[in-house]
């Protein structure tokens, strides 16, 4: 990740640094990952559950 970027990961076992200097890494779940992966961007999962 570049300095800024943020992405959505399923994995806990992350530590700084490990993708990227002052890249960011959100622990979702993978409903939350499938959903970031398709609309390119973090949303709220409880949308899609209709």
């Amino acid at each position: 990740l570049e300095p800024g970027e943020r992405c959505a990961s399923t994995s806990n076992r992350n530590f700084e640094g490990r993708q990227g200097k002052g890249g960011r890494t959100h622990l979702v779940s993978p409903e939350m990952a499938a959903a970031a992966a398709i609309e390119g961007r973090f949303v709220d999962v409880r949308d899609w559950r209709d």
